[in-house]
């Protein structure tokens, strides 16, 4: 069968479908540098992992009057975290690889930083800040994927859009407090 300019015709494609078929999801078609993509992808798991661990502290040890609303946002996005860090897992997996879920090697590989924060203004400073870090890292990425890897592009985009909610929520948060709570 012939495809149209640019398309490859079905014969190639059955047989490419065969070759390597231990890839799974990896077919021929993929362009990117799957180890480095793999490398960045347990990076931006690390930064996850780091953000759900700061997030569930800040949960249980928000004090103060405006504490209990906080407390419950901080929750929500550690959970939101952790299924962003099982989806990177997962497409990590999906490309061979294997998520690096080591926590001696957490901290030194994550974007964002592991910092408790004393107050509640601390603590919703430091997630923000960790958002932010988050934010551009994953648009980095995705700008650098390009066209080679239009799954990873559009799963990290999924969770970019997260994030700047995230940052969003915590900055409309750090408007409603005094400066120290």
């Amino acid at each position: 069968m012939t495809a149209p300019s640019g398309l490859t015709d079905v014969t190639t494609l059955r047989v490419q479908a065969r070759a390597h078929i231990d890839q799974g999801a990896v077919t021929a078609g993929y362009s990117a540098d799957r180890s480095e993509v793999i490398k960045l992808l347990n990076d931006a798991l690390a930064t996850e992992l780091v953000c759900v661990l700061r997030y569930r502290r800040h949960h249980f040890m928000a004090r103060g009057i405006h504490a209990k609303s906080t407390a419950d946002e901080f929750l929500i996005h550690s959970n939101e975290e952790q299924g962003h860090a099982d989806l990177l897992a997962q497409r990590i997996v999906q490309l061979g690889g294997e998520p690096d879920f080591s926590p001696d090697s957490l901290n030194g590989r994550s974007h964002a930083e592991y910092i408790e924060g004393v107050s509640l203004v601390d603590m919703i400073r430091e997630n923000l800040v960790a958002e932010r870090i988050a934010i551009d890292s994953y648009r980095e990425l995705i700008a650098w994927l390009g066209h080679q890897d239009p799954t990873t592009s559009h799963l990290l985009k999924q969770i970019l859009t997260v994030e700047e909610e995230h940052a969003d929520e915590l900055a409309d948060l750090l408007t409603g407090l005094p400066k120290q709570s």
